[in-house]
This record gives structure tokens, sequence and C-alpha cells, in this order.
């Protein structure tokens, strides 16, 4: 079965992502044409990339380097859900995203960015970065806004309009994983 993983791009105290994920999941997990996983960067502490060779060669010189590469390298596709910090993602994601190359190659993406305009500048930063990793973007994506989509900024409370979105995203990339899928072989 195609697996995905919804990756929880922060780290930060008092941070959203693990919410917006865990709506993510929920929604995900009702759903029987994929196995979706939460993977939070708070469970894989990597340092600021610390590996002596780009990772294009895949030559791992570190066990945590190792142990990401397997986590990562088990999945089909990818949800990122990220914020938006000075108008981009944050360094802890596209920490771990340098760590790997080779994992992510053939693979699809999605994105569900929050922030007061629904991290639309983080996920176009992201998209960039998939390019150059042969990781396939796909068109839909949700962009929640702590104006609308918030509950006195905290709590999240999607409308319609964001499930649907979330829906059409997490069709995209499994249908988009699913065909990839002879690349990888």
């Amino acid at each position: 079965m195609t697996r995905i993983a919804i990756i929880v791009g922060s780290v930060r105290p008092g941070r959203y992502s693990r919410l917006v994920a865990d709506w993510v999941h929920e929604t995900a997990a009702r759903r029987d044409d994929a196995e979706f996983e939460l993977v939070d960067l708070a469970d894989h502490p990597l340092p600021h990339l610390d590996e002596p060779i780009p990772a294009s060669a895949g030559q791992y010189a570190n066990e945590h380097t190792r142990a990401w590469s397997r986590v990562i390298d088990s999945f089909d596709g990818y949800i990122f859900v990220t914020p938006e910090y000075n108008h981009s993602t944050t360094g802890v994601l596209k920490n771990a995203i340098d760590y790997l190359y080779a994992e992510w190659n053939n693979k699809a993406a999605g994105f569900v960015g929050y922030g007061v305009v629904g991290a639309a500048r983080a996920v176009e930063h992201l998209r960039l970065i998939a390019a150059e990793l042969q990781l396939a973007t796909v068109r839909s994506q949700v962009a929640l806004s702590f104006y609308t989509d918030f509950e006195n900024f905290t709590t999240l409370t999607p409308g319609q309009n964001q499930i649907d979105a979330l829906n059409s995203t997490l069709d995209q990339v499994v249908a988009w994983s699913d065909a990839l899928g002879k690349l990888r072989t």
C-alpha cells in the first residue's frame, strides 16, 4: 500500500504545526487508498547539516543521517505541514530536507501551510526546493489563515473550503505517489 508521511515542519515551543498535522492525519486516516503516518521533526533531532559529503552522493557519515534516511526512504509521498517564518519555511524543515537527496527522488509532495497569509510564500519556497530534489509537487494545497481558520488565533477551525482543499491535496499526492512508483523501481 502507498505510504504517505505527514511531516510536522516546526519544532518551536508553542508551535501550531502539530495541531495542524494532527488535523491532516485525522482526515487522511479516514481514507483507504494509502497509509498515512506522522513524522514529527521534534522526534528526529538533526544538528545543523553536519555531513561532510553532499547528500547527492548518498554517503552518510553520521548515524542520525542514516536513521533519517531510513525514515524518509520508507515513504512514497509526503505532505509537508509548514508555518511561514520571515516569508519562508522553517530552518528546521529546510535542514531536514537538505540532509538527503535520493530518498526524496521520484515521489510526490503536497503542502499544508498556516499563518497570516496561509504560508503561501513558505510553500512557494518549498516547491523550488522540491524541484531540485526531483520531488513532484501537486497543484492543490491548503493555506490556513490565522484570521479565518483559527478561532481566537489559537483553536484550529477550518471551514469546508479548507477540508475540500485538504481532500484534493490528499487525492493528488496519493495518485502521483502511485504513478511515480514505476520510476522508483
